[in-house]
C-alpha cells in the first residue's frame, strides 16, 4: 500500500470516527429529557416523568418546561386550590384559624388519605388546614369545603372559578379531594402557578414545614400526622409543597424551596414513583440554585419616600411601597444594570387610605430600556385631608417665608 493511499484510509476512518463522537453526543444529551449545559453550569439529569416545570418565583421567569400545558391528572395537587380558597377567606376576615366546626358524616367518610376525623366533633379550622397541608387529608377537605361553601359541590364551583379568574388554561375541576374521577386534569404549568398563589398567604408555611406531629382529636384518640412532601426534611431551603398520587395520575409533586433572596417552584407529573418525583424535584432546585441568582431592587412594602402631588391633602411628601417585590434572575458570575423608575397617578385627591394605590414602579434595563417587571405603588400611611386650621397654616408660611 503506497503511503497516499494508507493516509487516505486513514483519513476516512478518521472521519467515520468524528461521524459517531458527534452522533453520539447528540444522543446522550436528547435521550436523557434534559437539557445541556455549558462549562461550570450545573445541569439538569435524565427525565422520565410526564411533564415538568420551573420558575423562579420573584420574576416569574421560565428556568425549564416539558409539555408544560398537556393535560394530566394531578391527583390530591388539587387541593392546593382547595387550600388557596379557605386562606382566601381567612385573609377577607370571614374565617379564622381559631373558629370551631363540626364535621359532617360525609366529610368524616371520606376515603384515601385521612386525619380520621370523628363524625359530630367539633375541630377547629386550622386544625382541619394542617390535616390537608400535612397528610394530604381528603375528610378535612371536605370538611373545610362544607364550612367555606356549604357544600363540596358549590366550594368546586368556587374553585372552577377562581381557576378562570387566574387564567388556568389546562385545568378543571370535580372534587376538592383529588380523587379519581372523569374529567378532571391540569397541567404542570397551571399546577405551578397554583402554589405560586397560595404561597402568597404567609400563614401557610406555619402548615407546609411540619414533618410528623401527633394529632388529638377532640376525643382523646390520637392521629400521627406525617408530611408527604418528604423534601421538607430532607431537601435543604424546601418550605411547601404538594404530592399527588393515583394510578391514573402517578407521582407527582409541586414544591418550592428558598435559599438567600432566592425562592423557586418546581412541578413533576406523572412520574414512576415518589422516589423519582422527588430527585426529579431536587435535581431542578439544584439547577436553579446553581446557575442563578435573584436580585433585588426593591422589596415588597420597603418605604420610599415620594412627592405625591394629591388635591387637599395636608402634606406633600409621602412613604410609599412596591405592592410586590421587583427582582431580575441573573446567571451567576453576570451583572446586570438597571435602575428604578417611578410614576405618580395626576388625579390623586385626599383623603386616601394605607394601602390605595398611587401610583407604578417599574424596573428598567439601563442598557435597552425593556422595562423587566413593575408593581403598583400603595401609600404606607394616611393622606388625610387638610383641614381649615392646616390651610390658615400654610397661608401664614407662605407668606412668611415670601418676606
Amino acid at each position: 500500500m503506497t503511503k497516499t493511499r494508507m493516509l487516505s484510509v486513514f483519513g476516512k476512518i478518521a472521519l467515520i470516527i468524528a461521524m459517531f463522537a458527534v452522533l453520539f453526543a447528540g444522543f446522550s444529551i436528547f435521550s436523557s429529557g434534559g437539557i445541556a449545559s455549558a462549562k461550570g453550569e450545573k445541569s439538569l439529569g435524565e427525565y422520565t416523568s410526564r411533564a415538568a416545570y420551573l420558575i423562579d418565583y420573584d420574576s416569574g421567569e421560565v428556568l425549564f418546561e416539558r409539555n408544560a400545558d398537556s393535560r394530566y391528572p394531578i391527583a390530591s395537587m388539587v387541593k392546593i386550590m382547595t387550600l388557596s380558597l379557605v386562606f382566601d377567606e381567612i385573609q377577607k376576615g370571614n374565617l379564622t384559624v381559631d373558629k370551631v366546626v363540626t364535621v359532617s358524616e360525609e366529610a368524616a367518610s371520606m376515603g384515601g388519605s385521612q386525619m380520621f376525623l370523628d363524625a359530630g366533633s367539633n375541630y377547629k379550622i386550622g386544625d382541619l388546614i394542617k390535616g390537608v397541608v400535612v397528610a394530604s387529608a381528603n375528610d378535612a377537605s371536605v370538611a373545610l369545603a362544607e364550612e367555606v361553601a356549604g357544600s363540596k359541590e358549590a366550594f368546586v364551583e368556587l374553585m372552577n372559578e377562581k381557576a378562570a379568574e387566574a387564567g388556568l388554561e389546562n385545568t378543571r375541576f370535580i372534587n376538592v379531594t383529588g380523587l379519581p374521577g372523569e374529567g378532571q386534569y391540569s397541567s404542570a404549568k397551571d399546577v405551578t402557578k397554583m402554589l405560586s398563589y397560595l404561597i402568597k398567604h404567609p400563614v401557610y408555611f406555619d402548615y407546609s414545614t411540619i414533618y410528623m406531629e401527633n394529632f388529638t382529636h377532640p376525643s382523646g384518640r390520637i392521629s400521627e400526622l406525617v408530611n408527604t412532601n418528604k423534601l421538607v426534611r430532607f431537601y435543604k431551603g424546601c418550605d411547601g409543597g404538594k404530592t399527588g398520587f393515583t394510578s391514573d395520575a402517578m407521582y407527582c409533586l409541586s414544591a418550592t424551596a428558598k435559599r438567600g433572596d432566592m425562592r423557586v417552584i418546581a412541578t413533576v407529573l406523572g412520574a414512576e414513583s415518589s422516589a423519582v418525583r422527588n430527585k426529579e424535584v431536587s435535581s431542578l432546585f439544584n439547577y436553579a440554585f446553581g446557575n442563578y441568582n435573584s436580585v433585588c431592587y426593591l422589596k415588597k412594602g420597603e418605604p420610599v419616600t415620594l412627592e405625591l402631588n394629591i388635591k387637599g391633602a395636608k402634606d406633600k411628601l409621602f412613604e410609599v411601597g412596591a405592592e410586590k417585590t421587583l427582582a431580575v434572575l441573573e446567571k451567576r458570575g453576570e451583572k446586570g444594570q438597571y435602575t428604578l423608575e417611578y410614576s405618580v397617578d395626576q388625579n390623586l385627591a385626599a383623603p386616601l387610605k394605607a394601602g390605595d394605590k398611587v401610583g407604578t414602579v417599574r424596573l428598567v434595563s439601563v442598557r435597552t430600556k425593556d422595562v423587566r417587571c413593575q408593581a403598583a405603588l400603595i401609600l404606607l400611611s394616611d393622606a388625610d385631608k387638610m383641614s381649615y386650621g392646616d390651610s390658615l397654616d400654610k397661608i401664614f408660611d407662605d407668606w412668611f417665608m415670601g418676606i
